[in-house]
């Protein structure tokens, strides 16, 4: 693998490289670097592809703006664009997880050009809503916080993590994870007025799909550049809603595959987005649930992971040659 940074509109995007053949931009969630794709980087090279995960702005060695405004969707897709231009290439596949997930969905409707097929993982295409996200979100709450509610304000989260990084993650990883849905009692991702986020973390925070190495890695990247790049990306949602009014009820035509976790959360509470793919995703190729997997799919179910794209973009690219 080969890292490396390029000049993006956010200033400069870290990426690491593997395989030739055609381009697969990979972009990570929340809290994560492009070091959650290791395994798809191997495996896709080794598939023919030229695999490319990035630092996402705000996150590891990428740029962080210091204006919180500059975490838009439209930023990130900017961004992409960049990264696909600076690697010489005039179009790539685009897969996203978690928060990459709807950065990648942003990419492919502003440049359908550029972005010809969208992998999404752990979370839907969900639509544009007829309400600001925060106002949405504040109808979920019930008698509790929502956790996008509890991320708004500047410094409040970043007060609860990074005292202690590395056991905030560890945490935050257990409870998104298989063994963590199935034991939690409570939601995680509601609290308490008042409360913290890590008060519905897991008691049982083993991490068999991490060792110690993959974890030292992530703590060390947000021990240096903390949390608020990552954070800034939630406090942009509703200026989200503001920018792609132009794109509501868009539906995404390039051809498309969605992978979930059997055990993760946004099952559940994004259930009606899932069931409505066969319309917002006309060019869906396949849809997939594995089986005792939780939020971090392309970790915790690797090979299967890896396996499920690979059939897909060989699936995309036999079409598009035979065409």
């Amino acid at each position: 693998m080969k890292q490396r940074m390029v000049d993006a509109p956010a200033g400069r995007v870290n990426l690491v490289e593997a395989g030739d053949g055609p381009l697969v931009l990979l972009v990570h969630g929340f809290p994560e670097t492009w070091y959650s794709w290791r395994h798809q980087l191997h495996a896709l090279a080794a598939g023919g592809y030229r695999a490319v995960a990035i630092d996402v702005r705000g996150y590891g060695r990428s740029s962080k703006p210091a204006d919180p405004r500059r975490y838009r969707l439209l930023d990130h897709a900017s961004d992409n664009v960049a990264v696909v231009r600076a690697l010489g290439e005039r179009t790539a596949a685009i897969v996203g997880h978690d928060w990459g997930s709807p950065i990648a969905v942003t990419s492919a409707l502003l440049r359908p050009d550029v972005f010809t097929a969208i992998g999404l993982l752990s979370v839907p295409y969900t639509p544009r809503g007829p309400v600001p996200p925060t106002a949405a979100f504040a109808g979920m709450e019930g008698d509790e916080e929502f956790y996008v509610s509890y991320f708004q304000q500047p410094g409040r989260a970043e007060a609860e993590i990074e005292p202690d990084v590395r056991g905030w993650l560890v945490g935050f990883y257990a409870t998104l994870s298989a063994h963590g849905a199935a034991e939690s009692t409570k939601p995680w991702f509601t609290v308490p007025h008042g409360g913290r986020l890590r008060d519905r973390f897991t008691s049982d925070q083993s991490l068999e799909w991490l060792t110690g190495e993959d974890l030292a890695h992530y703590a060390a990247e947000f021990e240096r550049s903390g949390f608020t790049g990552a954070l800034n990306r939630y406090r942009c949602m509703d200026q989200d809603w503001i920018d792609l009014a132009a794109f509501d009820g868009a539906v995404i035509a390039q051809p498309s595959v969605f992978i979930i976790g059997e055990q993760d959360a946004s099952r559940v509470w994004l259930a009606n987005a899932i069931e409505q793919h066969a319309t917002t995703l006309p060019g869906l190729v396949s849809q997939h649930v594995l089986p005792g997997v939780g939020h971090w799919i392309q970790q915790e179910a690797a090979s299967q992971t890896s396996e499920i794209l690979l059939s897909w973009l060989d699936q995309v690219n036999a079409s598009g040659r035979s065409s």
